[in-house]
Parts: structure tokens; sequence; C-alpha cells
């Protein structure tokens, strides 16, 4: 219900959304100085479609909940165990769509006028370790016994939020590809929230699958294009709320107890979108580029590159992100060696695609890229 809801909110703004840019001309920018980017007569205002897709329905309610829980109970009875838990959560929840709020401002800000990489870094960098340690969010919290207090479960909890939300922005390249594989993504682990009963969690993927699912309406590849982009004001909301997402995640029954494996789950789940910010953070290092100021040498682009279509490259970084991520899932159950051989399977996807565009000549060399 939740889904259907964001989906058709984020239907009708992004309906909005479009038409606004289009009379405003608030369209696609150059970029940053120094970035390679073919420019759009687009709008790229989608992101405020999707960002208020998801805080719309969850304001509203947080709100009637607080205001009125036998109502609600009344309207859907399920939700009376749940109502303490909601109460706890809210705090929690606000301070979350306030740090949405943050990077949706700073990337609608940036879509207008490119700011340098740094200092969007450095706010993205304050913006995680504000809601780690305001709401003691934090991956892998049975290092604190062994490392002298929690320091390295705040410092890895930062860097994951920092690298996801970023992994997504470098994802938003291509028409319908942020949007596509954080569907999917989302999708997967809404799937887990769901078999370990975290309605809180599963309520929000909820909100983000159909809110990213009535973005693509518009944004899907089509002959003449997608017809909204939705810009870091979407990419970096986009990511920061999957990332947050996965940590608050269980991945596992309590029943079944802990296998350590089980912690990697979002890293399979995960894994197209950090190969490609890994590979593409490589690839302009080896040029000697700043990896941070964006050109056209993605996944994305490179499978282009080598004749795939954007529907067909689409399909296909959409196809392994599934493919990785159903992989990932498994691993809730998996003993041992079945762990190591779901391990290998998601290596062995990313090394398929890395083998295929060596096999079609990349990584280019610093003069060649320029000229995609």
């Amino acid at each position: 219900m939740l889904a259907g809801v964001s989906f058709v909110l984020s239907l009708a703004l992004t309906c909005v959304a479009r038409a606004f840019g289009r009379r405003r001309l608030l369209l696609d920018s150059s970029g940053a100085k120094g970035q390679s980017k073919i420019q759009h007569a687009v709008p790229n205002i989608g992101g405020v479609a999707i960002f208020w897709a998801i805080a719309g329905p969850m304001l509203a309610g947080l709100g009637v909940i607080r205001l009125d829980p036998e109502w609600v109970v009344g309207l859907v009875p399920v939700l009376r165990p749940h109502l303490e838990g909601i109460h706890q959560q809210t705090p929690m929840a606000v301070g979350l769509l306030g740090a949405l709020f943050s990077l949706h401002a700073l990337g609608l800000l940036d879509d207008r006028r490119p700011m340098p990489a740094w200092p969007k870094f450095a706010l993205m960098l304050i913006v995680a370790a504000g809601v780690v340690i305001a709401f003691d969010v934090r991956l892998l919290t049975l290092l604190d016994a062994h490392v002298g207090g929690s320091w390295l479960s705040i410092a890895l909890t930062v860097v994951w939020l920092v690298a996801v939300t970023n992994a997504m922005n470098f994802m938003d390249n291509m028409d319908g590809l942020s949007a596509g594989v954080g569907a999917v993504a989302s999708s997967l682990f809404l799937i887990v929230a769901l078999m370990n009963g975290q309605w809180f969690i599963a309520a929000m993927l909820a909100l983000l699958v159909g809110a990213l699912l009535g973005f693509l309406v518009f944004n899907a590849p089509r002959t003449r294009g997608a017809t909204i982009f939705m810009g870091d004001g979407g990419s970096l909301v986009l990511g920061f709320l999957l990332a947050f997402l996965t940590v608050r995640t269980t991945y596992v029954p309590a029943s079944t107890g802990f296998p350590p494996f089980a912690v990697l789950m979002p890293l399979c789940i995960l894994a197209v979108p950090l190969y490609d910010m890994a590979s593409v953070i490589v690839i302009r290092l080896s040029q000697r580029k700043s990896p941070f100021v964006g050109d056209r040498q993605h996944f994305s682009h490179r499978l282009l590159a080598a004749g795939l279509s954007v529907p067909r490259t689409l399909a296909v970084i959409c196809g392994c992100t599934a493919i990785t991520g159903i992989s990932g899932i498994m691993l809730s159950v998996a003993t041992g060696w079945q762990a190591i051989l779901i391990g290998i399977q998601v290596l062995l996807v990313l090394a398929v695609i890395a083998l295929y565009e060596q096999g079609k000549g990349w990584p280019l060399s610093s003069s060649e890229g320029s000229r995609l």
C-alpha cells in the first residue's frame, strides 16, 4: 500500500516538476569546472518529486499516529502491536528526514550552480557523522569490545553512508540508471526487512521503491530520451536513504544466530554500483584526473562504447544488480561453505563484467576518454 501511495505521488509530482522545470528553464547544467558530460535541454529537478514522495507520506503518517493513534489502529488494526516502536522511532525518523532534506537542498543548489567536489564531499561527511552520532546508527557494533570503544564502528558507518551516497550519485549518468538500480536494490532490501519483521524499515523501503518507480515513468529510456532527470537533488537522497536503511536492517532472523558473513549482504546487493564507483575512480586516477570530477567513463558509458544500446545497457546493469542482490539475500540462511560459493558467484559476475570491458579496449587513455 505504501509503495502504491508513493508511486502515485511521485508520478504526479514528477509531471508537475517536469512542467515547472521546462517553464522556468531549470535544465541540465554543464557540470562543475573540468567535468566532461553531454548537456541536455531536459529539466533536472526530478529529485523534488522523489524526496517529497517519500517525505510527504512519512510525515503525514507519523503526524497522524502521534495525534490520533486509535483512529489509525481502527483503520489498520495490525499496527497496534507496533505503535510503541513507531513512537520510539519517531525522533530518528525526523532526524533522518532532516538529513535527507539537507542533502536534497545541497543537490538542488549544485544542479543550478555546480559546486566544487570537495565542499560537497565535506558536507556529506558532516551529515553522515551527525546522523551516526546523534542516533547511534552504527555498523559492526560487535567490534566495540575489541577496539576500546565505538570509534571504529562510527568511522566505518560514516564511510559506508558516504560511499553508497556517492555510488548512487555516480550512477546517475544515463536515462533510468540510478532510479532503476535503486529500485532493484531497494526491493531486495525490502524483502530482507519483511523476512525479519522490521516493519518500520520495510515501510521506508516501500516508499523509496514507489517513489523511484513513479519517477521512472518519465525518466526511463525512450526514443527521444528521458523527459526529466533526478539531478543531485534526487541521487543524493536516494543514496543516503538506501545507505541508512541498510545500516538499520537486520540481515538474519534472531533464531538463526549471527553468522559473520551475514554482514556482507549489503555489499552483495550494492555490488554493481560500488563496482562502478571503484572502477571509475581507478580509471580517473590512472589518467591523473581528480576522482570526483565527472566524465563519461562510467560502467554504463563503457557498455555503450562496447556497442550496447541505452535500454540494453540499463537492462544489463539492473540485471546484474538483481543477480548479485539475490545471491546476497541467500547469505542469511547459508552455511560457511555455501556463503563462500555465494561470494565467489558475486565476484565472478563482477569479473565477467571487467573482462568484457577489457576485451572492448577499456580502460581508455586520457585522450580517448575526453571524446566519449
